[in-house]
């Protein structure tokens, strides 16, 4: 059965040079008596080729009032400006293999990641000034280093070094995981490993932690991938997407000093319904006996109460290297369910109901038979609000499918590089929310949301973390004009910054979204 909700839909048409806009603004209990709502002011395109990475991670500097977007195609750093209500290239940075940027709070300071020519050999981060652009000082990380931020006060900067696997076999090389901690001032470089949890792993796993890397060490399989720093700079939370949990590191130490596995979502349950299949011919969101790993990908963290708080996009991600991957369809010929758990079997292993979706063949539990007793997917297609232990507060459920049904019927859970890919994605992590950002307009906090394949930002006041509730949703992407043809609008959102009324070139708080498969950067107000 199809579920569906009352909406107030509103449907509106930007300048020709923005493209078509689209909001849905939905009031909620517990909401704002007003709140905001997204505009697009200005967009910047890269020109590079489709779907080359012409733009992929945004950050701004209030000194400077510019932008710096990692550009992928042209292994260089876009510096952008707001001039005269466009948004304009004024300057590139050569960095090759840029994966990454982040400016200091204290402005001035772009810090850039760059990994080697061999991605498991050790990487850089290497800094600039923001307004001459003149190189400062270069730094060796871990390996595979991407994404980075400064401290609150700007005295460090911390890059999760990915450290992924060449693949996996006799020549593989596999380095381990690490967060780099360089001090912004003279460069100098601490390292946090995890190495001090390789004798942990029969525990780790237990608490649901997932190190499967064949032949892999703890400090090898667990893979950082974003950083969130609490308020104080006192501690910081690493996501480690392919292993869904968080570590927990000690700023002052340099000591990664927990790891906290972040559980299953039961999409069974009420409220957290997906459509899980590409192949039922129309969109069909419904309770489905299988389990999402939230594998966050970007994560912020706020301070709501005096407590601390960390927001996560939950994507999802798995592994398909040179010799090992843990992905299959539940499906599949060789996919053999319990029949004591999973009774219909044979009709929910059909193409139009979880045939098609992809699980964790990997670490799925299964029976002493070999059968499967629990069926693991990968993301929770939502975002989700954690307290400092872990415990989750708040799920916005099956939101984003629920809204984009609505707002989107012949669009619905599209690939992001195709515009007649109707319910493309619906086997494989549906909507994607991928990028994170937490921003405060006068009393009221807000997450910004970005949908990685359908497109678009989906807006939730988070003031009260334990009430969060849904505010809007904007998207820029034309879907009656072809995707690869410069005509598609915006595709494929990855990165996303907040600036402040009090930092902004405007004077008023600006949203700025950079997406990786049309290569371009638009800039919302937020009035």
């Amino acid at each position: 059965m199809t579920k569906t909700r009352s909406r107030s839909v509103l449907t509106l048409v930007a300048t020709a040079s923005l493209t078509a806009l689209t909001v849905v603004a939905l009031p909620s209990p517990g909401s704002a008596e007003e709140g905001i709502g997204l505009s697009p002011l200005a967009s910047y395109d890269s020109g590079a080729d489709f779907d080359s990475g012409g733009a992929e991670i945004p950050a701004y500097d209030a000194k400077s009032q510019r932008f710096f977007v990692t550009n992928g195609a042209a292994s260089a750093v876009d510096v952008l400006e707001l001039q005269d209500g466009e948004l304009v290239r004024v300057a590139q940075i050569d960095v090759p293999a840029v994966t990454s940027v982040a400016v200091s709070p204290k402005g001035g300071l772009l810090a850039v990641a760059v990994p080697a020519e061999v991605s498991t050999d050790p990487g850089q981060v290497r800094t600039f000034n923001t307004r001459n652009l003149k190189a400062r000082r270069t730094s060796t990380v871990g390996a595979l280093p991407d994404a980075l931020t400064f401290t609150p006060d700007g005295k460090d900067i911390l890059v999760a070094n990915e450290g992924e696997p060449s693949g996996y076999g006799p020549n593989a090389v596999d380095p381990e995981g690490s967060v780099s901690l360089v001090d912004a001032a003279n460069g100098k470089v601490r390292h946090a490993d995890f190495t001090s949890f390789n004798g942990q792993r029969a525990a780790l796993v237990g608490q649901g932690v997932r190190i499967f890397g064949p032949g892999a060490s703890v400090a090898q399989d667990l893979e950082p991938e974003f950083i969130a720093i609490t308020g104080n700079g006192s501690t910081a939370y690493v996501a480690l997407q392919e292993n869904n949990a968080l570590a927990v590191l000690d700023v002052a130490s340099a000591t990664i000093t927990d790891i906290l596995p972040l559980g299953l979502k039961d999409h069974a349950v009420a409220g957290n319904e997906l459509d899980a299949s590409n192949r039922d011919e129309g969109i069909d969101i419904r309770s489905w006996p299988v389990k999402g790993m939230y594998m966050p990908d970007g994560i912020d963290a706020y301070t709501a109460g005096g407590e601390t708080f960390v927001v996560t996009a939950n994507e999802g991600d798995g592994r398909d290297d040179d010799g090992f991957t843990d992905m299959a369809r539940i499906g599949d010929d060789e996919i053999t369910l319990d029949p004591r758990v999973f009774p219909n079997a044979e009709a929910l292993q059909q193409d139009e109901n979880l045939g098609r979706l992809q699980f964790a063949a990997a670490t799925s539990p299964t029976n002493a038979a070999g059968e499967f007793t629990e069926l693991h997917t990968f993301g929770a297609r939502s975002f989700t609000i954690r307290d400092a232990a872990g415990t989750i507060v708040f799920d916005s459920g099956s939101d984003f499918e629920d809204i984009t049904a609505e707002v989107l019927p012949e669009a619905f859970n599209s690939n992001n590089d195709d515009n007649d890919s109707f319910d493309a994605r619906s086997d494989d992590k549906g909507p994607e929310p991928e990028g994170i950002e937490v921003g405060q307009i006068d009393d009221r906090t807000y997450a910004f949301i970005g949908l990685e394949r359908v497109g678009g930002v989906m807006v939730y006041d988070i003031t009260d973390p334990r009430k969060a509730s849904f505010v809007d949703y904007v998207t820029t992407r034309v879907f009656d004009e072809p995707a690869g043809q410069g005509t598609g609008g915006d595709l494929a959102p990855e990165g996303l910054v907040f600036v402040s009324a009090e930092d902004s070139p405007t004077g008023e708080p600006l949203l700025a979204v950079s997406h990786e498969v049309s290569g371009t950067t638009t800039v919302f107000t937020l009035g």
